[in-house]
């Protein structure tokens, strides 16, 4: 069903590859404009779904993948071009890491009718990683900005472990 919310859902994954090109080809300010668009789809199609009921299952399915592609890919692009290269790239396996196995655990626990709703601190973890992408992005335009996304993406690694841990630790019952 395309409602507005999925419609914005759609779109953000629809972008990504002008997106990912506009990093490749340095065009920081552009990128980072993209991106911000991009990131406010990520807040809005799940509030949009709740205030105009417009909840559905495609979109319940849809948002939560479109997410983690959005981050990984983005976050391997930053890999690549540089910004998080070197040690930084721990931070990166980290983030990828949890995203795959909550991920997985997701839709192993989906059949058995458990439910891991997202924390509050998993809303904060996303916020960090969207800020340190996106001084990231703006980096080689704005050398400032490089120091900063490289730390909120330690930051972002340290709060993903930890959310990964409790999401876990939460699932690890109905796995039997």
């Amino acid at each position: 069903m395309l409602t507005l919310p999925n419609i914005l859902t759609l779109s953000r994954i629809a972008l990504l590859p002008v997106l990912i090109w506009l990093i490749y080809a340095g065009y920081s300010w552009a990128a980072f404009a993209l991106y911000a668009v991009c990131a406010a789809t990520d807040f809005l199609d799940g509030y949009l779904a709740r205030k105009l009921n417009a909840v559905s299952p495609f979109g319940t399915f849809l948002d939560p993948i479109s997410d983690k592609v959005f981050i990984v890919l983005i976050l391997l692009t930053l890999v690549d071009t540089g910004p998080l290269s070197g040690p930084w790239v721990i931070a990166v396996m980290v983030i990828i890491t949890r995203e795959l196995l909550i991920s997985g655990l997701r839709e192993f626990l989906g059949p058995k009718n458990v439910q891991m709703p997202v924390t509050k601190l998993a809303k904060w973890k996303t916020t960090v990683q969207m800020i340190s992408m996106g001084f990231l992005i703006v980096a080689p335009a704005l050398p400032a900005a490089l120091m900063a996304g490289q730390l909120l993406t330690v930051l972002a690694a340290a709060l993903t472990a930890y959310t990964g841990w409790l999401y876990l630790k939460a699932g690890f019952p109905h796995l039997k």
